[in-house]
């Protein structure tokens, strides 16, 4: 699986979810308001990592979802 063909949930225990998909320049992550932001790679993985590590069990949920298409009206495989 390439990371173009996934998409990244991170839950948090306080239901906020936030969603990472790898575009064709870079990473974008959706927050739970909707706001879309450009990450670099490094940038995803300070957001996937600390609340994988410090925040205890039951803190953070992660989800990986495989993706077909285009990153532009992607279709759930």
């Amino acid at each position: 699986m390439k990371n173009s063909e996934c998409v990244i949930y991170i839950s948090t225990r306080r239901g906020w979810t936030q969603t990472y998909v790898k575009e064709k320049d870079g990473w974008t992550q959706t927050g739970p308001n909707g706001v879309v932001r450009r990450l670099s790679a490094e940038q995803l993985l300070s957001h996937l990592l600390p609340p994988l590590v410090t925040g205890g069990p039951g803190y953070a949920t992660v989800k990986v979802e495989r993706w077909e298409g285009s990153p532009r009206g992607r279709t759930i495989a």
